[in-house]
């Protein structure tokens, strides 16, 4: 359905305004230093090639095949992960699904889980002397498909990253106007033609937004395609890495922003159209729920299947892992240093998100757009890159900030910056810019407007955001291994120095709790919108 005219003139008119005010010196500069501050690491990179050889490597015809690996991944993970996110949150949002805010919270869990922990407990599931193969022996089968590759890496990956595209999709389909739709069912359209012509085009910003940042988290990953044994960029740079060839890792660096770029493009290219915005406040209520009838059982099944696969099965193997184990220690300090470093971090990069989204949506000139596409090209670099480049640079011109908490904090501020710009421009996006225009005609500046009318407006994609930024911080690994201070311990740094010494059972008690100390973040941006009236409370609309 297109939007509504005086919606479009709206949109419109606020383009023609953004064109022709002058962005605030503050908002300008802060954004300017963020940018500067991600830009860091391709400035090493660049550096880095420039010093031997390492240009040859991009006429190799492996690289080809590696490049050629990794998007064939990423690919396969981005369908994977909006098949798997879009459908549930939809479900979630805006039906009467059985127990919607406990499949809201579940759905969440694998944010909370290293990927590398997720190819583990594949593994230990599904892999050679697995679990499944064990209970399979009686009856003659002594061999199962390997699951190492391409599946494996995929099943992992979309494991670890659908709940990025779920959880910015349940914000979009709580932001958007729910009078639209009632409008199409007005106008005789059924349940289903609602969804395919009025809700989806509306969500489509945020489900790009989500496979964006799948994209970027799929070509970054170092743990699983290493445990999975499927050759990519990434592992291609640590293997050169380890082996001196330094100039030729830092090229391949530049090849993952290169990436990038086409991401970034493809991105702007699905999400296209116009953008439609709420018509002043909106209804006022929140939208009615399907009631899926005969179709319930359908989709708990969908629901209870996700849910088996990419939280009980992995969890199974940990709590195996941890009953097997001769002695259990619990890495308390390790739990307090996780959760103080990720609070502070998210609430850091989600307010540095804001300027460079406010920028580039409501003071729109070809360089602010250029800086939140800019933005956007570091996350794309594993940790262990993004680690290197700030040791170079502590180790040669910041001596005082080197194996310290700041320098660890930007290390995580380059790394998940454009997951808190995504939910802060999806966010952005819903506002109606008539609502700032009336307040600064009434004598407000703009950064006045900024904080009490447009901040209060992106709460939910605010928290949406620094929900995504915490819980990936909880679980960083190679940035977190190169750059923390002595004896700064992590739950994420325990499982792997644990892993790597085939302690399982030992590395079971930080990623269990890894889950614990996320639930309840994870519950509190569950409940935030969507438990405002329960299923049962709200009117329902006959299924299809």
């Amino acid at each position: 359905m297109a939007s509504p005219p005086d919606a479009s003139f709206e949109a419109a008119r606020a383009g023609g305004n953004a064109r022709s005010r002058r962005p605030p010196v503050l908002l300008t500069a802060v954004a300017a230093t963020c940018v500067a501050a991600l830009l860091l690491p391709p400035t090493f990179l660049a550096v880095r090639a420039g010093l031997g050889d390492g240009w040859s490597v991009l006429t190799r015809a492996t690289t080809a095949a590696l490049v050629g690996r990794t998007l064939l991944l990423v690919a396969v993970v981005a369908a994977g992960a909006i098949v798997v996110g879009v459908p549930m949150a939809w479900l979630v949002v805006r039906t009467n699904l059985p127990a919607a805010r406990w499949w809201m919270a579940a759905s969440s869990l694998p944010l909370a889980m290293p990927s590398f922990v997720a190819a583990l407990s594949l593994l230990g599931a599904f892999g050679p002397r697995g679990f499944l193969q064990q209970l399979l022996e009686p009856l003659g089968v002594d061999r199962l498909p390997d699951i190492r590759g391409l599946p494996g890496a995929a099943v992992a990956l979309v494991m670890a990253t659908f709940p990025y595209v779920f959880l910015l999709t349940v914000a979009a389909l709580r932001s958007i106007d729910p009078s639209l739709e009632d409008a199409a069912r007005g106008l005789g359209r059924r349940p289903l033609g609602v969804l395919v012509s009025v809700t989806l085009p509306q969500i489509r910003r945020a489900v790009a937004g989500g496979a964006l940042i799948t994209g970027l988290y799929v070509i970054s990953d170092f743990g699983v395609v290493s445990l999975m044994r499927y050759d990519t960029l990434t592992r291609a740079i640590f293997v050169r890495n380890e082996t001196f060839q330094a100039a030729q890792a830092a090229v391949l660096g530049l090849v993952l922003v290169a990436l990038t770029i086409v991401f970034l493009a493809l991105e702007h290219w699905a999400r296209g159209g116009r953008t439609t915005y709420r018509l002043g406040p909106g209804t006022g209520r929140t939208p009615r729920r399907i009631a899926l009838g005969r179709w319930t059982p359908v989709a708990l099944t969908f629901c209870s299947s996700v849910v088996l696969t990419f939280v009980a099965i992995p969890v199974a193997v940990l709590v195996f892992w941890l009953a097997r184990a001769r002695s259990i220690e619990v890495p308390w300090q390790a739990a307090v240093n996780s959760v103080a470093v990720a609070l502070v971090v998210a609430v850091i990069v989600t307010l540095a998100a804001v300027p460079v989204s406010v920028l580039a949506r409501r003071y729109t000139r070809p360089w602010t757009v250029a800086l939140e596409r800019a933005a956007y090209a570091s996350n794309a670099l594993p940790g262990l890159v993004v680690g290197l480049a700030l040791v170079f640079f502590g180790a040669r011109y910041m001596p005082q900030l080197y194996q310290t908490l700041p320098l660890l904090i930007l290390a995580y501020l380059i790394r998940y910056f454009a997951q808190a710009l995504t939910g802060v421009d999806t966010a952005l996006a819903a506002v109606n810019p008539r609502a700032e225009e009336a307040a600064r005609g009434l004598g407000r500046a703009p950064l006045a407007v900024l904080v009490s009318v447009t901040l209060p407006m992106m709460r939910a994609g605010l928290l949406s955001g620094g929900t995504l930024v915490f819980l990936s911080v909880l679980k960083e690994l190679p940035a977190t291994l190169l750059l923390r201070p002595t004896g700064f311990d992590t739950l994420a740094t325990e499982v792997w120095s644990q892993t790597t010494v085939a302690a399982y059972g030992a590395a079971a008690v930080p990623a269990l709790m890894l889950l614990v100390v996320a639930a309840p973040f994870l519950y509190l941006a569950a409940r935030d919108g969507a438990a405002q009236a329960a299923p049962e409370k709200l009117p329902a609309v006959a299924g299809t």
